[in-house]
Parts: C-alpha cells; structure tokens; sequence
C-alpha cells in the first residue's frame, strides 16, 4: 500500500488524508536521542526538576516528536519523493511525555507544480498521542515526481 507522502504528485489532491500505525516512545528513546544530539536540557533529562516543573513529568525533545513522525509517515523505498523541500511553521502545542504512543496524521494542504517533471507537495504534518491530542503540528513540503501512470491510492 502506498503511503500518502509517497504519492505521485500528480495523483494527490487537496485533503487526501492518512493516519499512521502508533509508536510508544520509551525512556530509552529519550535517553538516546540525548546522547546522540547532545541536547541534555533538564526537562528532557533530570527526573526531580521535571517533576517541579508545570509539566510533573519529563517531555520528549520537540525535534525528536517531529523526527519520529518522519519515520511513521514516510517510507524508507518511497518511490514518488524526490527530495525533502522543507518543513515550515513546527509547533508543540501541548508536550510529549515519555510513554505516550504518538501517530501522524497527514493532510495534503498545498500542491504547487515546479517543472515538467516534479511538484512541492505541502502536508499538514501532525503528531497526535494516545488521548487523540495535538502534540505537534507542523508543514512538510515535499519535492514529488509528476506524471507516473498510476492507480487509485488505497489509503
């Protein structure tokens, strides 16, 4: 089955949308993504301060949230993307804690044909948790081949 993301450009249409399998984000998720990017801020990485913050508990990196909906929402043979053209306009309007379960729910929002050959494809990129709430939202672009013979996408 072909992911939306991985739809020939000229086969997506505006509000075409998918929503991706689950992935529960564990403590040794965090703990990872911290050691490979160095980023050690104390919300993410020192249990008493989180727990005095107005969060109680730590948050999963904003930047590991967005990273995480990558590899829920685009496949690793994708045969339609050219290029990664971008993300614009990331918000996390409520956190990410270590163990919820986040999915991607994917919109084609824009469609802007470049050349002969390919098209920027904009999604409405968002990761939602276990409760149904909006933990990120964001806009990624994508630079899509045009004029494959296709079929009907099956989401």
């Amino acid at each position: 089955m072909r992911r939306l993301v991985d739809t020939w450009f000229d086969a997506l249409e505006l509000g075409m949308q998918e929503t991706t399998r689950g992935r529960t984000i564990t403590e040794a998720d965090v703990v990872n993504w911290c050691a490979l990017t160095g980023d050690w801020f104390v919300l993410h990485s020192d249990v008493e301060y989180a727990k005095r913050s107005a969060f109680g508990q730590r948050l999963v990196p904003g930047l590991q949230v967005l990273a995480y909906t990558g590899g829920l929402g685009v496949p690793a043979d994708a045969e339609a993307i050219v290029a990664n053209y971008g993300t614009d306009r990331v918000r996390y309007p409520r956190p990410t804690f270590i163990g919820d379960t986040i999915r991607c729910v994917i919109t084609a929002a824009e469609l802007s044909v470049r050349d002969e050959s390919t098209g920027v494809a904009t999604f409405d990129w968002c990761a939602v948790n276990q409760h149904d709430d909006l933990t990120m939202t964001s806009r990624l672009k994508v630079l899509s081949k045009r004029n494959a013979d296709v079929g009907e996408l099956q989401l």
